[in-house]
C-alpha cells in the first residue's frame, strides 16, 4: 500500500463512522432512525470516504460525539489510550479524547428512551381519542 492510498484509507470518514457505530453498540438502523433516513442510506454514507459538513455534524450528534472526534477517530490511538489508562505506569503522551465512550453510549440510550416514551405517548392520545 503506498502512502497516497495508506493516507487515503486512514482519513475514511464512512469506516470512521462504522467504528464509533460499532463501539457505541449501534446498528446501522438504530442510526438511520436517528438520522431520519434509510438503513440503506446509512449503508452508502459509511462506504463514502468524505462526508459533506453538515451531515458530519448530524451523525456526530446522533452518535454522541463531535465532528472532529469523528476526524480525528484513530482506533490505534484509541486503544493505546485504553492501555495507558490502565496502565498506571505508561507515559499519558497518547491523544486524550473528547468523549466518554460510556457516558456517550449512556446518553445515547437516554435518547432514544425518551423518543420511544414520545411515540408511546402520541399512541396512547390517538388511542384515547377513538
Amino acid at each position: 500500500m503506498d502512502t497516497m492510498e495508506t493516507s487515503r484509507t486512514l482519513n475514511h470518514i464512512g469506516r470512521k463512522i462504522v467504528r464509533i457505530r460499532e463501539l457505541r453498540g449501534m446498528k446501522q438502523d438504530a442510526l438511520a432512525r436517528l438520522l431520519g433516513v434509510s438503513q440503506q442510506a446509512v449503508s452508502r454514507l459509511e462506504q463514502s470516504e468524505m462526508v459533506d459538513e453538515e451531515r458530519l455534524k448530524a451523525i456526530a450528534d446522533a452518535l454522541g460525539v463531535t465532528p472532529e472526534a469523528i476526524r480525528q477517530f484513530n482506533e490505534e490511538a484509541l486503544f493505546n489510550n485504553i492501555q495507558n489508562n490502565s496502565d498506571t505506569s505508561s507515559n499519558n503522551s497518547i491523544v486524550n479524547y473528547q468523549f466518554n465512550p460510556i457516558d456517550k453510549i449512556v446518553e445515547l440510550y437516554e435518547r432514544l428512551l425518551q423518543s420511544e416514551r414520545e411515540k408511546v405517548e402520541m399512541l396512547q392520545q390517538i388511542i384515547d381519542k377513538k
